[in-house]
């Protein structure tokens, strides 16, 4: 079994256990004849899942198709839905039809980037036959680096696709944002050592930090939706404080933090105060030299 799904037996062993766990009847039988089996007179119950278990299963499976074009993702969905009826026709009736689901999960914005696509099928692909792959890469701080790595698994989160890999270079894990992924090649090199899942430790090296900031009211909608933080203090004017915590460098709270303009002061750290001074001295040197052409 280990040879057959190219993995560890120790992989193996837990996914039996899981199983055990989960109310299959599994048996061991050891020896050179011996084995894994299920108890012949084991019957799955269809009814042992819920109809709130496949509205659940529907809701996450409808979520990973809308940020993973993946036509296997497709036939899955296209075999659970068959299946509500055995539900009952009373709770099926109750749900409003096989496609009428009560939550619905969008990750559209995951398909939105064509490049982006294409280097997910590149490395998945590459995921898939444990090969290594080589991209250039611009980190933060807008550093170009030419990098071979082990790719292990994609991630869809913050609303963004990210890469898993191990660094041959490093001997450790890493994640690559792929919208700063170039020229992605798969290698024809296996990888150095097996990645279990429980020995991928990620380390967050984007350091972290706490703004406060002090808006009028105009603004405090907006403070809530797009910085996702929580107010600290009212005001009898309307105005209030709002404190959230975010990496230093990333560009995307820093750009909000700018549209807002003069509707919103920033009172702490003092780090932030000086780079949006900085830039607004920049961004008025520049239009006063292209005033002067």
């Amino acid at each position: 079994m280990s040879d057959e799904f190219e993995v560890s037996v120790r992989t193996i062993v837990r996914d039996m256990e899981t199983l055990g766990q989960a109310g299959i009847p599994i048996q061991s039988t050891c020896g050179a004849d011996g084995g894994y089996s299920i108890m012949d007179a084991y019957v799955m119950d269809r009814k042992t899942v819920s109809r709130n278990d496949y509205e659940h299963i529907a809701a996450a499976l409808s979520a990973l198709l809308s940020a993973y074009a993946d036509k296997g993702v497709e036939q899955t969905m296209d075999k659970l839905l068959p299946l509500y009826p055995h539900v009952g026709a009373e709770e099926t009736s109750r749900m409003g039809g096989a496609d009428d689901f009560p939550v619905l999960v969008d990750f559209s914005v995951a398909n939105e980037n064509r490049e982006v696509n294409a280097a997910v099928k590149i490395l998945e692909s590459a995921i898939r036959q444990r090969r290594t792959v080589r991209f250039r890469y611009t980190n933060n701080e807008n550093v170009v680096k030419q990098l071979e790595v082990e790719p292990v698994r994609l991630e869809f989160k913050w609303y963004n696709w990210y890469l898993v890999a191990f660094h041959p270079g490093h001997q450790d894990y890493c994640m690559f944002k792929l919208v700063r992924m170039e020229e992605i090649t798969v290698l024809d090199k296996g990888h150095s050592v097996s990645h279990e899942e429980r020995d991928i430790v990620l380390q967050d090296n984007r350091k972290g930090i706490t703004v406060t900031l002090r808006g009028n009211a105009a603004i405090r909608s907006k403070c809530r939706e797009y910085l996702n933080g929580e107010v600290t203090k009212e005001y009898p004017n309307g105005d209030f404080e709002f404190q959230f915590c975010v990496p230093e460098r990333e560009v995307y709270w820093y750009g909000v933090l700018l549209s807002f303009g003069n509707n919103v002061t920033v009172l702490e750290p003092q780090s932030v105060i000086d780079r949006i001074l900085a830039t607004c001295d920049e961004v008025k040197r520049h239009y006063e030299k292209e005033g002067e052409k």
